[in-house]
């Protein structure tokens, strides 16, 4: 049995490929339904439920301020987005990758900074019994957003360390 290299090389790069795409297409899924569930549940929540769809957006400043916050979500999604396009071009140990986490990094704490922001506007209008569930809600999205900063960070750094390596063999050779 003759055993060619280049057909594995096909195999590695076609299997890459994939799962990148796959990963592109799960994120893609997930900001699809965020953006839905952003324009959809306002229009059948409890206080603007028989709003007619223009008033709704300039009736309520917070469903304005919940845009404003989806801005660094939806902004992470496309860094990520954009890092697995530079995987599929083999520049992922670059400059620019350790560009693209810190990027995430920061989406993430500016998240987690307009969620806490919110939780007195929201404490002070909700009513007694929905106040805690809210403020529960709110701070485990607030704590995943800081996972994703602090996993984020730990990969910035690591891809750094692996692009300071790579220049340092490169000047070496």
């Amino acid at each position: 049995m003759v055993y060619n290299h280049k057909y594995k090389y096909k195999l590695m790069c076609f299997m890459k490929k994939t799962s990148t795409l796959f990963l592109k297409s799960v994120l893609v899924f997930i900001a699809a339904i965020v953006l839905t569930f952003l324009l959809w549940f306002p229009q059948v929540e409890g206080r603007n439920a028989n709003s007619d769809p223009i008033s709704l957006y300039f009736n309520d400043p917070f469903l304005a301020y919940v845009y404003l916050t989806s801005v660094p979500f939806f902004f992470a999604i496309f860094q990520a987005i954009k890092f697995l396009g530079y995987i599929d071009k083999n520049i992922a140990f670059t400059k620019k990758g350790v560009l693209v986490f810190r990027n995430i990094k920061r989406c993430a704490v500016l998240f987690s900074i307009f969620i806490a922001l919110a939780l007195p506007y929201v404490f002070m209008f909700a009513q007694d019994d929905d106040s805690p569930g809210v403020v529960l809600i709110a701070g485990v999205i607030a704590f995943a957003s800081f996972v994703i900063a602090t996993t984020a960070s730990i990969f910035q750094k690591l891809l750094q360390n692996a692009v300071d390596l790579k220049s340092e063999n490169d000047l070496t050779v």
